[in-house]
């Protein structure tokens, strides 16, 4: 047999494996986008969110994915603003092919997303945007392919404002407020209305920008006022400039928020002595809590904060609910989440008609540079 002779059967064996294994089937996965803020203003909660996501996603796929595809999760920035989240929404439905959406962390960002969610069939879990109008269409009906994994702002709200009164003793409040930003005004009109219904007194209103960094002015009325509590709705950056400043004015009454407080870069310093409405501590003694902290600190090396864990609930929930459908038709995978019924981290969570979990909440302190564990509120 000549060199040349086996040279040739060489060059085709090659041949026909090479072109054997373009033959092969690429494995099927099922995607899912997540929408977060990896950068913008608010950083941490994406990156929270992301991680959070990510790790129920490994879970899955460690046991076999979902109806036996693995899961290929598609992350995106979103920035937390309505125009870039938009943008990639867009992209990932209409490039990738995404048919779940994970996301988004803000209100003003998840509103416009879930629009397009709605419009082209695509199922969206919004993991902490408490407005409202995520979930539901100019003429109040329900989004059905739109849900969340965290309590809304009413509730949020009348929370604070009931533990402003009963547990803090509060007659006055002092409400500061972005009224640009869909999700701090919903907290303060939900806050202001309970507290007054309640038989408190709203003694000042202020509003400012999110471009604002000096709120000496608003302080010097906060001063003036006396007011028992200050309730403060915004994200953590915002919060770190105005308790420092109010530390820097002598300013004592105790500040009230919401869960935008919950950040790894919450100033304890200058929130000492506030309050914020949670969705979670991981001082919870359930053990769902205690192994979900043992994980998140395994694989992060760092104590998973509320966003973390409502993303991790909210791709649970996802992912049950396709499992349950028997099939990853959105269509029929909203009916299956809407008839859910789920343990997560965050408290066994079933759906009212506005796909709104219905949930209890907890209240935390910030003391001795601590987050500390307060109370839990039952709906």
């Amino acid at each position: 047999m000549s060199k040349r002779f086996l040279f040739i059967i060489s060059i085709l064996i090659v041949l026909s494996l090479t072109l054997g294994a373009c033959a092969q089937p690429k494995p099927q996965t099922l995607k899912v986008a997540i929408l977060a803020p990896l950068s913008g203003a608010v950083p941490t909660f994406g990156v929270s969110t992301r991680d959070g996501a990510l790790l129920a996603i490994k879970e899955w796929n460690a046991k076999g994915g979902v109806l036996g595809k693995q899961i290929e999760a598609i992350v995106e920035d979103s920035q937390c603003e309505a125009d870039p989240a938009v943008n990639a929404a867009n992209k990932v439905i209409n490039q990738d092919g995404v048919k779940f959406i994970i996301g988004e962390v803000c209100s003003k960002a998840s509103i416009p997303v879930s629009e397009i969610a709605e419009e082209k069939g695509v199922v969206q879990i919004s993991p902490t945007s408490t407005n409202p109008n995520v979930t539901l269409k100019a003429d109040g009906s329900t989004k059905q392919y739109v849900f969340r994994a965290c309590f809304i702002d009413p509730f949020q709200g009348l929370v604070g404002a009931s533990f402003a009164i009963n547990e803090l003793g509060a007659k006055t409040a002092f409400i500061i407020l972005d009224q640009g930003n869909d999700y701090v005004r919903g907290l303060a009109e939900n806050f202001e209305q309970a507290f007054t219904q309640k038989g408190g007194q709203i003694v000042g209103k202020e509003t400012y920008t999110s471009q604002d960094t000096d709120f000496s002015a608003i302080l010097a009325k906060v001063a003036e006022a006396k007011p028992d509590v200050v309730y403060l709705p915004d994200y953590y950056n915002i919060v770190n400039l105005v308790t420092a400043q109010a530390k820097e004015k002598g300013i004592t009454a105790p500040f009230l928020g919401g869960d935008g407080w919950d950040s790894a870069e919450l100033d304890r310093a200058a929130a000492e002595g506030g309050y914020y409405t949670n969705h979670y501590s991981d001082q919870d003694t359930r053990a769902i809590v205690q192994q979900w902290v043992k994980n998140y600190q395994a694989e992060y090396g760092s104590v998973p904060d509320a966003l973390a864990t409502l993303a991790y609930d909210a791709a649970n929930l996802l992912l049950a609910a396709i499992q349950n459908a028997g099939t990853d038709d959105p269509a029929k995978v909203k009916d299956a989440m809407a008839n859910i019924k789920w343990e997560a981290v965050s408290g066994t969570i079933t759906f009212d008609q506005y796909h709104n979990p219905i949930k209890s909440a907890v209240i935390l302190q910030v003391k001795d540079g601590q987050i500390q564990y307060v109370t839990t509120v039952a709906p």
